[in-house]
């Protein structure tokens, strides 16, 4: 599947916003404005002002909306709740080359909100695997345990967990030994 680079950024940064959110005995990384400061810079969002509570109010909001795109078990569900995203956003498609990438779109109106950047960018991200056929690339990792979102991006849609070298990795090894107990037994 061939991804252009502003789609994948924007498709990294829906899943690193997703996984922000509390699970099991993970805290909210966007607990507060603090939070929602780092992940702006860490993904640098263009063209954001000063963030206040309203900010942090409406990007958990946002957050929660890409969760239900997730779990959306079909197109004719996830569609809907895209075009909500992306409309409440007031998509603007413009081109622009700045901070040092070639030439891309942005979808998010200048001086939009950082949630209504993220809604449009990340919704757009989202529209276009979902019109590709891909929908069932959104996945979340099967360990018991994690229930990280990510991107399945591997040619043949295989993978199963957000890292193999954690969650993949330590199943593996919690299977094999059950296997050897059993043998051993």
């Amino acid at each position: 599947m061939l991804i252009p680079h502003d789609t994948r950024i924007a498709l990294d940064t829906v899943v690193d916003l997703m996984n922000t959110a509390p699970q099991g005995d993970r805290a909210d990384e966007l607990a507060d404005l603090e939070g929602l400061g780092t992940f702006v810079r860490a993904h640098k969002i263009s063209d954001v002002g000063d963030l206040g509570p309203a900010d942090l109010r409406a990007v958990r909001e946002v957050r929660e909306k890409f969760a239900a795109v997730f779990s959306a078990p079909e197109a004719r569900i996830a569609a809907p709740l895209i075009n909500q995203l992306v409309a409440g956003a007031g998509t603007t498609p413009q081109l622009t080359d700045h901070d040092g990438y070639d030439w891309h779109v942005h979808y998010f109106a200048p001086g939009a909100s950082v949630a209504d950047h993220l809604a449009a960018d990340c919704g757009m991200a989202l529209a276009f695997i979902v019109v590709a056929g891909e929908q069932e690339r959104l996945r979340r990792c099967e360990a018991p345990d994690c229930g990280r979102a990510f991107v399945d991006l591997s040619r043949n849609r295989s993978r199963r967990y957000c890292d193999s070298r954690t969650c993949g990795n330590r199943l593996h090894v919690a299977a094999y030994r059950a296997r050897r107990k059993e043998a051993a037994g």
